[in-house]
Protein backbone atom coordinates (compact mmCIF):
# COMPACT_ATOMS: atom_id res chain seq x y z
CA UNK A 1 0.00 0.00 0.00
CA UNK A 2 1.10 3.57 -0.71
CA UNK A 3 0.42 6.23 1.91
CA UNK A 4 0.77 9.70 0.40
CA UNK A 5 1.09 13.13 1.98
CA UNK A 6 -1.47 15.16 0.00
CA UNK A 7 -1.75 18.22 2.26
CA UNK A 8 -0.42 20.75 -0.23
CA UNK A 9 -2.58 19.32 -3.03
CA UNK A 10 -5.67 20.10 -0.92
CA UNK A 11 -4.97 23.84 -0.58
CA UNK A 12 -7.29 26.32 -2.28
CA UNK A 13 -4.19 28.08 -3.67
CA UNK A 14 -1.69 25.39 -4.65
CA UNK A 15 1.97 26.34 -5.11
CA UNK A 16 4.44 24.25 -7.10
CA UNK A 17 4.74 21.24 -4.80
CA UNK A 18 0.99 21.17 -4.30
CA UNK A 19 0.42 21.27 -8.04
CA UNK A 20 2.85 18.42 -8.59
CA UNK A 21 1.20 16.32 -5.87
CA UNK A 22 -2.25 17.03 -7.28
CA UNK A 23 -1.26 15.87 -10.77
CA UNK A 24 0.56 12.82 -9.44
CA UNK A 25 -2.34 11.65 -7.26
CA UNK A 26 -4.92 12.41 -9.94
CA UNK A 27 -3.21 9.87 -12.18
CA UNK A 28 -2.25 7.37 -9.47
CA UNK A 29 -5.79 7.18 -8.11
CA UNK A 30 -6.90 5.59 -11.38
CA UNK A 31 -4.31 2.81 -11.19
CA UNK A 32 -4.67 -0.65 -9.72
CA UNK A 33 -2.71 0.35 -6.63
CA UNK A 34 -3.93 0.45 -3.06
CA UNK A 35 -3.42 3.97 -1.73
CA UNK A 36 -4.37 6.01 1.31
CA UNK A 37 -4.33 9.80 1.31
CA UNK A 38 -2.92 11.46 4.42
CA UNK A 39 -4.17 15.03 4.81
CA UNK A 40 -5.03 17.84 7.20
CA UNK A 41 -8.05 19.19 5.29
CA UNK A 42 -10.75 18.15 2.83
CA UNK A 43 -9.52 16.38 -0.30
CA UNK A 44 -10.68 17.45 -3.81
CA UNK A 45 -14.19 16.30 -4.71
CA UNK A 46 -12.94 14.31 -7.69
CA UNK A 47 -10.77 12.19 -5.41
CA UNK A 48 -13.70 11.57 -3.06
CA UNK A 49 -15.74 10.35 -6.00
CA UNK A 50 -13.07 7.72 -6.67
CA UNK A 51 -13.61 6.30 -3.20
CA UNK A 52 -10.05 6.92 -2.06
CA UNK A 53 -9.25 6.06 1.54
CA UNK A 54 -8.50 9.22 3.51
CA UNK A 55 -6.92 9.69 6.94
CA UNK A 56 -6.94 13.19 8.40
CA UNK A 57 -4.68 14.52 11.15
CA UNK A 58 -4.40 17.91 12.90
CA UNK A 59 -2.60 20.72 11.07
CA UNK A 60 0.86 22.02 11.85
CA UNK A 61 3.89 20.25 13.27
CA UNK A 62 1.63 17.76 15.09
CA UNK A 63 0.55 16.38 11.72
CA UNK A 64 3.91 14.67 11.17
CA UNK A 65 3.88 12.89 14.53
CA UNK A 66 0.24 11.79 14.20
CA UNK A 67 0.94 10.53 10.68
CA UNK A 68 4.09 8.68 11.78
CA UNK A 69 2.23 7.03 14.68
CA UNK A 70 -0.55 5.92 12.33
CA UNK A 71 1.93 4.57 9.79
CA UNK A 72 3.76 2.55 12.45
CA UNK A 73 0.64 1.12 14.08
CA UNK A 74 -2.10 0.98 11.42
CA UNK A 75 -0.20 0.67 8.14
CA UNK A 76 2.89 -1.41 8.86
CA UNK A 77 3.09 -2.74 5.30
CA UNK A 78 2.75 0.64 3.62
CA UNK A 79 5.29 2.78 1.80
CA UNK A 80 5.08 6.45 2.77
CA UNK A 81 5.44 8.90 -0.13
CA UNK A 82 6.64 12.19 1.33
CA UNK A 83 5.68 14.70 -1.35
CA UNK A 84 6.36 18.06 0.30
CA UNK A 85 8.31 17.59 3.54
CA UNK A 86 11.33 15.65 4.78
CA UNK A 87 10.35 15.57 8.44
CA UNK A 88 8.92 12.04 8.61
CA UNK A 89 11.70 10.46 6.50
CA UNK A 90 14.31 12.27 8.62
CA UNK A 91 12.83 11.36 12.00
CA UNK A 92 11.24 7.98 11.30
CA UNK A 93 12.80 6.74 8.05
CA UNK A 94 14.54 3.84 9.78
CA UNK A 95 11.21 2.59 11.16
CA UNK A 96 8.86 3.63 8.33
CA UNK A 97 9.67 2.81 4.68
CA UNK A 98 9.74 6.22 2.99
CA UNK A 99 10.21 7.67 -0.48
CA UNK A 100 10.72 11.45 -0.43
CA UNK A 101 9.99 13.46 -3.55
CA UNK A 102 12.81 15.97 -3.94
CA UNK A 103 11.51 18.84 -6.04
CA UNK A 104 14.53 21.13 -5.83
CA UNK A 105 17.40 22.33 -3.69
CA UNK A 106 16.20 25.93 -3.46
CA UNK A 107 16.83 25.94 0.29
CA UNK A 108 20.54 25.74 -0.41
CA UNK A 109 20.57 28.75 -2.74
CA UNK A 110 21.14 31.86 -0.67
CA UNK A 111 18.27 34.35 -0.74
CA UNK A 112 15.92 32.32 -2.95
CA UNK A 113 13.71 30.75 -0.27
CA UNK A 114 11.90 31.94 2.84
CA UNK A 115 13.83 31.52 6.08
CA UNK A 116 11.55 29.04 7.88
CA UNK A 117 11.36 26.60 4.97
CA UNK A 118 15.09 26.97 4.36
CA UNK A 119 15.97 26.05 7.94
CA UNK A 120 13.66 23.03 8.05
CA UNK A 121 14.87 21.61 4.73
CA UNK A 122 18.55 22.15 5.55
CA UNK A 123 18.12 20.35 8.85
CA UNK A 124 16.07 17.40 7.58
CA UNK A 125 17.09 16.66 3.99
CA UNK A 126 20.44 14.92 4.52
CA UNK A 127 19.08 12.50 7.12
CA UNK A 128 15.93 11.92 5.06
CA UNK A 129 18.05 10.88 2.09
CA UNK A 130 20.11 8.49 4.20
CA UNK A 131 17.09 6.91 5.91
CA UNK A 132 14.78 6.65 2.89
CA UNK A 133 14.16 3.44 1.02
CA UNK A 134 14.32 5.23 -2.32
CA UNK A 135 14.46 8.83 -3.58
CA UNK A 136 12.49 10.37 -6.44
CA UNK A 137 13.32 13.68 -8.10
CA UNK A 138 11.32 15.63 -10.68
CA UNK A 139 14.10 16.60 -13.10
CA UNK A 140 17.57 15.51 -14.10
CA UNK A 141 18.79 18.92 -12.97
CA UNK A 142 17.52 18.27 -9.44
CA UNK A 143 19.16 14.84 -9.51
CA UNK A 144 22.52 16.35 -10.43
CA UNK A 145 22.16 19.03 -7.75
CA UNK A 146 21.40 16.31 -5.21
CA UNK A 147 24.37 14.15 -6.21
CA UNK A 148 26.70 17.14 -6.15
CA UNK A 149 25.65 18.15 -2.64
CA UNK A 150 25.35 14.60 -1.25
CA UNK A 151 27.85 12.42 -3.14
CA UNK A 152 27.47 9.68 -0.51
CA UNK A 153 23.98 8.88 -1.90
CA UNK A 154 24.26 6.12 -4.50
CA UNK A 155 22.85 7.16 -7.87
CA UNK A 156 20.90 3.91 -8.16
CA UNK A 157 18.86 5.03 -5.17
CA UNK A 158 17.61 8.09 -7.11
CA UNK A 159 14.94 7.97 -9.84
CA UNK A 160 13.87 10.89 -12.03
CA UNK A 161 10.11 10.85 -12.53
CA UNK A 162 9.41 14.35 -13.97
CA UNK A 163 5.92 15.91 -14.10
CA UNK A 164 3.04 16.35 -16.52
CA UNK A 165 0.39 18.74 -17.76
CA UNK A 166 -3.00 19.14 -16.11
CA UNK A 167 -5.12 19.54 -19.22
CA UNK A 168 -6.24 16.43 -20.99
CA UNK A 169 -7.37 18.38 -24.05
CA UNK A 170 -5.66 21.78 -23.87
CA UNK A 171 -7.09 24.56 -26.00
CA UNK A 172 -4.66 25.88 -28.59
CA UNK A 173 -3.42 29.39 -27.91
CA UNK A 174 -5.11 32.21 -29.84
CA UNK A 175 -2.93 35.27 -29.13
CA UNK A 176 -4.59 38.55 -28.27
CA UNK A 177 -1.53 40.48 -29.55
CA UNK A 178 -1.46 42.54 -26.39
CA UNK A 179 -0.42 40.42 -23.39
CA UNK A 180 2.95 39.30 -22.05
CA UNK A 181 1.99 36.88 -19.28
CA UNK A 182 4.04 35.87 -16.24
CA UNK A 183 2.58 33.38 -13.74
CA UNK A 184 4.18 32.65 -10.40
CA UNK A 185 4.13 33.52 -6.70
CA UNK A 186 5.73 36.94 -6.21
CA UNK A 187 9.21 36.43 -4.76
CA UNK A 188 12.86 37.05 -5.70
CA UNK A 189 13.32 33.53 -7.10
CA UNK A 190 10.61 34.00 -9.71
CA UNK A 191 12.49 37.09 -10.90
CA UNK A 192 9.49 39.34 -11.58
CA UNK A 193 11.52 42.41 -10.59
CA UNK A 194 14.00 41.99 -13.45
CA UNK A 195 11.15 41.12 -15.81
CA UNK A 196 9.42 44.42 -15.02
CA UNK A 197 12.70 46.27 -15.51
CA UNK A 198 13.20 44.49 -18.83
CA UNK A 199 9.69 45.39 -19.96
CA UNK A 200 10.37 49.06 -19.21
CA UNK A 201 13.36 48.87 -21.59
CA UNK A 202 11.24 47.79 -24.56
CA UNK A 203 10.70 50.35 -27.32
CA UNK A 204 7.76 52.66 -26.64
CA UNK A 205 5.74 51.26 -29.57
CA UNK A 206 5.94 47.74 -28.12
CA UNK A 207 4.99 48.89 -24.64
CA UNK A 208 2.04 50.77 -26.05
CA UNK A 209 0.81 47.59 -27.75
CA UNK A 210 1.73 44.96 -25.15
CA UNK A 211 1.02 44.93 -21.44
CA UNK A 212 2.93 42.87 -18.88
CA UNK A 213 0.49 40.93 -16.73
CA UNK A 214 1.78 39.36 -13.53
CA UNK A 215 -0.39 36.62 -12.02
CA UNK A 216 0.29 34.89 -8.73
CA UNK A 217 -0.20 35.15 -5.00
CA UNK A 218 1.88 37.42 -2.83
CA UNK A 219 4.87 35.48 -1.57
CA UNK A 220 7.82 36.64 0.49
CA UNK A 221 10.19 39.58 0.13
CA UNK A 222 7.92 40.88 -2.62
CA UNK A 223 7.39 44.49 -1.53
CA UNK A 224 9.71 45.93 -4.19
CA UNK A 225 8.09 43.79 -6.91
CA UNK A 226 4.63 45.08 -5.99
CA UNK A 227 5.87 48.68 -5.78
CA UNK A 228 7.58 48.58 -9.17
CA UNK A 229 4.61 46.85 -10.81
CA UNK A 230 2.30 49.60 -9.56
CA UNK A 231 4.62 52.38 -10.73
CA UNK A 232 5.51 51.01 -14.18
CA UNK A 233 3.10 51.96 -16.93
CA UNK A 234 1.79 48.93 -18.79
CA UNK A 235 2.39 46.52 -15.89
CA UNK A 236 -0.35 45.07 -13.70
CA UNK A 237 -0.54 42.41 -10.99
CA UNK A 238 -3.75 40.39 -10.57
CA UNK A 239 -2.85 38.10 -7.68
CA UNK A 240 -3.95 34.48 -7.51
CA UNK A 241 -6.36 33.26 -10.20
CA UNK A 242 -8.62 30.22 -10.45
CA UNK A 243 -7.79 27.23 -12.63
CA UNK A 244 -10.36 28.44 -15.16
CA UNK A 245 -8.81 31.90 -15.30
CA UNK A 246 -5.37 30.33 -15.62
CA UNK A 247 -6.55 28.42 -18.69
CA UNK A 248 -8.08 31.54 -20.23
CA UNK A 249 -4.89 33.52 -19.75
CA UNK A 250 -2.75 30.84 -21.39
CA UNK A 251 -5.25 30.61 -24.22
CA UNK A 252 -5.11 34.33 -25.04
CA UNK A 253 -1.63 35.64 -24.14
CA UNK A 254 0.88 36.44 -26.87
CA UNK A 255 4.06 35.56 -24.94
CA UNK A 256 4.67 33.64 -21.73
CA UNK A 257 7.63 35.04 -19.79
CA UNK A 258 9.12 32.91 -17.01
CA UNK A 259 12.75 33.98 -16.34
CA UNK A 260 12.93 32.23 -12.94
CA UNK A 261 16.30 31.99 -11.22
CA UNK A 262 15.72 28.41 -10.07
CA UNK A 263 13.02 25.76 -10.52
CA UNK A 264 12.80 22.09 -9.70
CA UNK A 265 10.85 21.52 -12.91
CA UNK A 266 8.79 24.43 -14.26
CA UNK A 267 5.15 23.35 -14.62
CA UNK A 268 3.91 26.73 -15.96
CA UNK A 269 6.43 26.52 -18.80
CA UNK A 270 5.18 23.05 -19.70
CA UNK A 271 1.57 24.30 -19.66
CA UNK A 272 2.44 27.16 -22.00
CA UNK A 273 4.43 24.97 -24.39
CA UNK A 274 1.58 22.48 -24.60
CA UNK A 275 -0.78 25.19 -25.82
CA UNK A 276 1.61 26.62 -28.37
CA UNK A 277 2.38 29.81 -26.47
CA UNK A 278 5.78 31.32 -27.40
CA UNK A 279 7.87 31.08 -24.22
CA UNK A 280 10.78 33.10 -22.87
CA UNK A 281 12.47 31.38 -19.94
CA UNK A 282 15.73 30.89 -18.10
CA UNK A 283 18.74 29.32 -19.81
CA UNK A 284 19.66 27.34 -16.71
CA UNK A 285 18.69 24.28 -14.73
CA UNK A 286 15.45 22.42 -15.17
CA UNK A 287 13.80 25.17 -17.24
CA UNK A 288 16.28 24.69 -20.07
CA UNK A 289 15.81 20.93 -19.62
CA UNK A 290 12.01 21.12 -19.94
CA UNK A 291 11.93 23.67 -22.78
CA UNK A 292 14.97 22.58 -24.85
CA UNK A 293 14.74 24.34 -28.25
CA UNK A 294 10.99 24.98 -27.99
CA UNK A 295 11.49 28.25 -26.06
CA UNK A 296 13.78 31.26 -26.14
CA UNK A 297 16.14 30.93 -23.18
CA UNK A 298 18.01 33.89 -21.70
CA UNK A 299 20.32 34.75 -18.82
CA UNK A 300 17.77 35.42 -16.03
CA UNK A 301 20.15 37.72 -14.16
CA UNK A 302 20.54 40.07 -17.13
CA UNK A 303 17.79 42.66 -17.56
CA UNK A 304 19.14 43.48 -21.01
CA UNK A 305 19.03 39.81 -22.07
CA UNK A 306 15.41 39.49 -20.94
CA UNK A 307 14.46 42.72 -22.72
CA UNK A 308 16.23 41.64 -25.91
CA UNK A 309 14.50 38.26 -25.79
CA UNK A 310 11.06 39.82 -25.36
CA UNK A 311 11.71 42.19 -28.25
CA UNK A 312 12.88 39.31 -30.43
CA UNK A 313 9.74 37.24 -29.86
CA UNK A 314 7.37 40.20 -30.19
CA UNK A 315 8.86 41.56 -33.45
CA UNK A 316 9.94 38.40 -35.30
CA UNK A 317 6.76 36.80 -36.61
CA UNK A 318 8.59 33.86 -38.21
CA UNK A 319 10.47 33.02 -35.00
CA UNK A 320 7.32 33.38 -32.93
CA UNK A 321 5.51 30.94 -35.21
CA UNK A 322 8.39 28.47 -34.96
CA UNK A 323 8.07 28.50 -31.19
CA UNK A 324 4.32 28.01 -31.48
CA UNK A 325 4.92 24.86 -33.53
CA UNK A 326 7.75 23.45 -31.42
CA UNK A 327 6.03 23.89 -28.06
CA UNK A 328 3.37 21.15 -28.24
CA UNK A 329 5.89 18.67 -29.67
CA UNK A 330 8.23 19.28 -26.75
CA UNK A 331 5.40 19.13 -24.20
CA UNK A 332 4.32 15.72 -25.52
CA UNK A 333 7.40 14.23 -23.86
CA UNK A 334 5.90 14.85 -20.42
CA UNK A 335 2.72 13.42 -18.90
CA UNK A 336 1.41 12.35 -15.50
CA UNK A 337 0.97 8.86 -16.93
CA UNK A 338 4.70 8.74 -17.60
CA UNK A 339 5.47 10.16 -14.15
CA UNK A 340 3.37 7.53 -12.37
CA UNK A 341 4.79 4.76 -14.55
CA UNK A 342 8.31 5.81 -13.64
CA UNK A 343 7.40 6.09 -9.96
CA UNK A 344 5.79 2.65 -9.78
CA UNK A 345 8.72 1.14 -11.63
CA UNK A 346 11.08 2.69 -9.07
CA UNK A 347 9.23 1.44 -5.99
CA UNK A 348 7.98 -1.96 -7.21
CA UNK A 349 9.80 -5.19 -6.58
CA UNK A 350 10.43 -7.67 -9.35
CA UNK A 351 6.97 -9.21 -8.91
CA UNK A 352 5.08 -5.95 -9.46
CA UNK A 353 4.34 -5.33 -5.78
CA UNK A 354 5.17 -2.18 -3.86
CA UNK A 355 8.46 -2.93 -2.12
CA UNK A 356 8.51 -2.13 1.62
Amino acid sequence: MLAIDVREACRSERAGKGQWTYGFVRELINRDVQIVLLTDSDIPDKWSAKGAKVVRFPKGLRWHFHAAKWLRSKAKNSLFVSTTSYIIPALFGKKIPCVPIVHDLIAFNQGLHNLRATCIERITLKRALKCSQHICVISENTKQDLIERYPMIHQKKISTIYAGSFSQNPVRNEPDHRTILCIGTLCPRKNQLRLIQAYSKLPRELRSQYRLLLVGASGWNDREIIRLAAQTEGVSWEGHVSDKQYEELLKSCTVFAFPSLYEGFGLPVLDALERGVPVLTSARGSLAEVAENAALTVDPESVDAIASGLKNILTDNVFREELRQRGPLQADQFSWRRTVDLFLSAVHDGNGHVEV
